[in-house]
Parts: C-alpha cells; sequence; structure tokens
C-alpha cells in the first residue's frame, strides 16, 4: 500500500487516532511489556531484523535521498552499535539503585525504581530516516514502553521498510508504524501519548510542544541551529580541514549537528581556505555531480532554499547546480558577514560559510548572538587553555574538540540540545530514562516506631531546631 493511500483510508476513517492510542493503551496495563525477559526478547527481534533488513536499508536511503553507500550503512551500524549496548546493560539499567537516606527520613532504605511511561510517540526526520527512529525505538522498548511511530513523507522508500520490520515482528498493539502526510503527524498529535520524541526544526518543535501541552505529555525535542566551528591559529589545518568538510558534507549537509559555518582566525585564515580547497578536490575530485560520494538535496523545495543561500560573488570552491537531480556541489563562500543570507537560518545544505575573527571574544560574542543555542559547537585549537576558555564562555547541545560529528557516536555520552536546540538529551541509558518515569521509593520498617512525628507535638520543635543545626 502507497503512503497516499494510507493518508487516505486513515483520513476517511473517524476516530482512528484515538483508537490507535487506546489499543496500545490497554494492552501496556496488561503489564506485559514491563518484565526484563519481555523486553530483551523485543531487543534480541529487532537486532535481527535490522540485520535482515541492513540491504533494504541501503537501497531505500539511496532511493530517498542519494545517500552513497557508506553513508547509508552508517545508519545501520550506529542503531546495531546502539541495539548492542542496550542488550548488553538492560538488566543493569532495569535494577532499582539503592540511593542515600537523608537524617529526616531515617529509619529507612531508599532506592530509585525506573518504571515505563506508558504509550509513546516517535516522530522521525528525514535527514536520518533509519538511524534516528530505531535510536528512540530502542529506548522505548527497553525502557517497557509502546510506541507509534510516524516516519517522515519525504521518505517514502525508508518509510516503507520501517513498516515491514515492525509488522513481520512486533503486534500493532505494541509496536504500530503510520505513514503519510502532516494530517496523520496531527491526528496523533491530538490524541494523549505518555511521551513525545520529536527530531526536526525549532519551528515543527514547537508545534509538537503546544499538542503536548494540551495533556501535560512530556517531550523531548532535538532540533537544531547555527552549529559554529572555531578554527584558532594553533590548530592544526591539514587534520581541520579534512575533519570540517566531513562532518559538512556528510549527507550533503543534511545533519542537524553538521558545522553550519567557520570562525577562522584572522591570522590564517587564507592558508586555511587554500587547504579547505585542496582538502575539497581530494574527497570529491573535479566532476562533483558525477562523484558518487556526494548525496542529493531531499527535495525541490529544500534544492531552491539552500541554492538561494548562495553568494556567486563570495564562492571560492563549488557553487555548481542542476536542479533536475536536486544537486549542489559541495561549496565554500569567503569574506561572510552576518548580513549575508546564509547567515540568518540554519543552512541545512552543502555550503559552508567562512568567518573570520581575532580575539575569542568576538567569538562568544558571535555565538551569543546565534538563535540561542546552537546544537553543537566545534573547537580546533593545540591548547588546552583555549579548550577551557572556550567551553566556559559558550553554551551549546554538545560537541568535540579537534572533530566533528563524532561526539554522536558514543552512547556513554548524552547528545541533546539546550534552549532553541532542543529539551532532553539521549544515547545509550539516557535514551532509556527519556523513556522511563525515575520512581523515588522509601521504605520504613515497622519493627520500631519513632514518636517524635506524631501530635502531641509539645516542645518537640525545640530538638527539630537542634537536629537541623
Amino acid at each position: 500500500m502507497s503512503a497516499v493511500v494510507d493518508v487516505e483510508n486513515k483520513v476517511a476513517e473517524k476516530g482512528w487516532a484515538a483508537q490507535a492510542v487506546n489499543k496500545q493503551r490497554a494492552y501496556f496495563e496488561t503489564g506485559a511489556t514491563k518484565g526484563y525477559q519481555f523486553r530483551l526478547d523485543q531487543l534480541n527481534k529487532l537486532k535481527r531484523a535490522i540485520v535482515k533488513y541492513a540491504p533494504d536499508v541501503e537501497k531505500s536511503l539511496k532511493a530517498d535521498i542519494g545517500r552513497p553507500p557508506l553513508e547509508a550503512y552508517i545508519e545501520v551500524a550506529g542503531a546495531m552499535d546502539e541495539i548492542n549496548h542496550a542488550i548488553k546493560s538492560l538488566k543493569k539499567w532495569m535494577k532499582p539503585k539503592r540511593v542515600a537516606t537523608s537524617l529526616m527520613a531515617q529509619p529507612g532504605r531508599s532506592r530509585i525504581q525506573a518504571t515505563p511511561l506508558g504509550v509513546t510517540f516517535i516522530l522521525v526526520p528525514y535527514n536520518y530516516p533509519f538511524i534516528l527512529c530505531m535510536q528512540p525505538l530502542i529506548g522505548a522498548i527497553a525502557a517497557g514502553n509502546t510506541v507509534i511511530i510516524k516516519p517522515s513523507s519525504l521518505d517514502p522508500e525508508t518509510a516503507d521498510v520501517i513498516k515491514n520490520i515492525m509488522e513481520e515482528n512486533f503486534p500493532e498493539e505494541y509496536i504500530k508504524v503510520y505513514r503519510g502526510s502532516t494530517e496523520i503527524t496531527n491526528a496523533l498529535l491530538e490524541e494523549k501519548f505518555d511521551h513525545i520524541f520529536f527530531t526536526g526544526s525549532p519551528r515543527v518543535g514547537k508545534i509538537v510542544m503546544a499538542a503536548a501541552a494540551k495533556h501535560l505529555t512530556t517531550v523531548t525535542l532535538e532540533l537544531g541551529g547555527k552549529s559554529p566551528t572555531i578554527v584558532h591559529h594553533d590548530a592544526d589545518l591539514k587534520v581541520a580541514a579534512k575533519r570540517i568538510l566531513s562532518g559538512k558534507f556528510m549527507n550533503v549537509g543534511q545533519t542537524c549537528i553538521a558545522p553550519d559555518h567557520l570562525l577562522v582566525h584572522s591570522s590564517i585564515k587564507d592558508a586555511f581556505i587554500t587547504e579547505l580547497k585542496n582538502t575539497l578536490k581530494e574527497f570529491f575530485g573535479d566532476d562533483t555531480i558525477n562523484c558518487p560520494d556526494i548525496g542529493r538535496l531531499v527535495n525541490d523545495k529544500h534544492f531552491e532554499r539552500v541554492k538561494g543561500l548562495i553568494d556567486p560573488d563570495k564562492v571560492v570552491a563549488g557553487g555548481e547546480t542542476d536542479k533536475a537531480q536536486k544537486f549542489i556541489a559541495p561549496t565554500i563562500m569567503d569574506n561572510v558577514t552576518l548580513d549575508d543570507p546564509c547567515m540568518q537560518e540554519e543552512i541545512f545544505g552543502p555550503v559552508l560559510p567562512v568567518l573570520e575573527y581575532t580575539n575569542l571574544s568576538e567569538v562568544y560574542e558571535h555565538v551569543r548572538k546565534l538563535p540561542p543555542h546552537p546544537l553543537a559547537l566545534y573547537l580546533f585549537t593545540g591548547s588546552t587553555k583555549v579548550e577551557e576558555e572556550v567551553l566556559d564562555n559558550t553554551q551549546f547541545g554538545g560537541g568535540c574538540i579537534n572533530n566533528t560529528l563524532m561526539h554522536v557516536g558514543n552512547a556513554n555520552i548524552p547528545f541533546g540540545g539546550v534552549g532553541n536546540s532542543g529539551i532532553g538529551s539521549y544515547h545509550g541509558y539516557k535514551t532509556f530514562e527519556v523513556f522511563s518515569h525515575l520512581r523515588g521509593v522509601l521504605k520504613t520498617p515497622t519493627i520500631f516506631d519513632i514518636k517524635f512525628r506524631y501530635a502531641p507535638y509539645k516542645n518537640k520543635v525545640k530538638f527539630l531546631k537542634m537536629m537541623v543545626k
């Protein structure tokens, strides 16, 4: 069934969204999803499905967004890394954690229990449609929830693969995929979920948050922003050029944590631009439109938007476009100012503006002027002192020193935004935590009973004050 027919059928069925959520809520309330063995079995089942469907994922990503084979398989590998980590750690994550009991709560023992939230909703973006579905899904399963998934309508082939995986392995009262346009999304957002996980733009994030607020539903919003990359005068220019261009042009810049623009120290700017140009040629050659390692923009709308951000007079490398193929060559622009169109919005495409600075104080002022606060920040420097100073004077979701993108590959550190770039973080244990309620429990013995708390109070307040002192 095509995504279009799927939409028409669902819109024609009055109350379908409520029925879908109610069916999952009834299943959740049976307690079937809560046990350790059930969760482990579902994770292993999903792992086997990912392995089985990996070739189909690669093909669908090529069809939907022109992904080169290596970039496509990175999504599969990332999902496998996340699920292996969850399977290995699940028992430890689920085990209640003993914590100290304060003097006021004595005598007693205290613990924190992770309990499932219930019926959850995952909204998947178009730029990494497989891994950004699987990563939150793995956490939702590990935490003991049911899940409704809405893939992006811009990736119909990948949405079909995701739907096939879920229908083949899980009953719809446990995990259900709905394809289609924003009509499907809007209908589902009208319903009461116990958590909504959204990855996408700040504009749509506000819509999701407003819908969730009607039901007091918690949200995780993984958004974006203009992530700056700082190249200080003591950076290794060759290494910096390779790591920046690799991070920027992965998925032709359609990455929420891609370097959005460069802030290069004025003393090395010319040398660094030369290094960028040489590296660009080394990576992609001269005939970029026929290079198999360059993807395509997702649709005509995004092609026109990104093309409009290019100022031909400031292009020092790249700049070629082909509307028929939705192709924009990896492009570098120099002498860019804050007034240029490319600095008015997140680029989310293969265009890399270069700005310069003389003092780090200019960098801090620049970062503060960005939509608060960027999802990522990258710094290239050989100085620990500069590293510490920059980290102390900037606010951002996460980032790297002398690298780009790679912080998202470590399941042991949280990934997420702050302010305009998102709410909440995930990866590894944090994904399990996102889809759990951490419940505090105090157990008090009954073998003896301290009467201090009971009336009549008389002079007990004096003893309480003495205890507090």
